[in-house]
């Protein structure tokens, strides 16, 4: 997939205190305008920062929305489990950035991820069933978590990540990725054949599979 580098104006519109069961974080709120085909399209998406985040390359996440994931516990894809297991990880590190992108089904929204579901419950994996549906395999771009990182100050990181593209992603919008950390969670039944496609057909370094 090619990378866009996107060069979007960035504001942080909110910030506050943000106590969660994995410890004391701090909330933002983070709008960018984007310049494209299509015209400008706004995106949103929260920064939550722990910790110091600044004398040493810190561990960040780039999540992206999964309603059905995070939210209502799907067993069809692994998101739930990756975002748990990367505030985990911030947490026990002490300091790091989860970025969460409002960015559904891989950025094709989620009547759309809907669509794609009943398509795959007659056969299709993910990739032929956006592909069915007229989308790319993948929508999503990375210019607004790059402009946030920065942002923040942070133009060093280790990102927690099994997608060689958000690696690439980050490294061309100059923010530097010093260690990747694989976020892989263990498969089960309903989403196997979700991450063997992840793998084959998208470059996802995942192992055992």
């Amino acid at each position: 997939m090619r990378v866009v580098i996107e060069k979007p104006a960035i504001r942080c519109l909110a910030e506050a205190d943000f106590p969660t069961r994995w410890g004391h974080f701090r909330i933002h709120g983070f709008l960018g305008d984007f310049d494209g085909s299509e015209g400008t399209r706004t995106e949103e998406a929260v920064a939550l920062v722990m910790g110091d985040v600044h004398s040493t390359p810190p561990l960040v996440r780039i999540h992206s929305q999964c309603l059905t994931g995070d939210v209502f516990g799907s067993l069809r894809c692994d998101c739930r489990a990756q975002l748990e297991m990367a505030l985990g990880l911030i947490s026990g590190a002490g300091a790091g950035v989860l970025v969460y992108e409002q960015q559904e089904g891989r950025g094709i929204g989620l009547m759309a991820k809907l669509q794609a579901y009943a398509l795959q419950d007659q056969g299709l994996d993910t990739v032929e069933a956006n592909e069915k549906l007229g989308f790319k395999a993948d929508h999503r771009g990375y210019g607004l978590p790059a402009g946030i990182f920065k942002m923040l100050g942070i133009n060093v990181v280790r990102l927690l990540s099994n997608n060689p593209e958000k690696v690439a992603a980050l490294e061309n919008a100059g923010v530097r990725v010093v260690e990747r950390v694989p976020c892989e969670v263990e498969a089960q039944p309903h989403s196997e054949e979700y991450l063997k496609t992840k793998r084959e057909k998208m470059g996802h370094l995942l192992t055992g599979r």
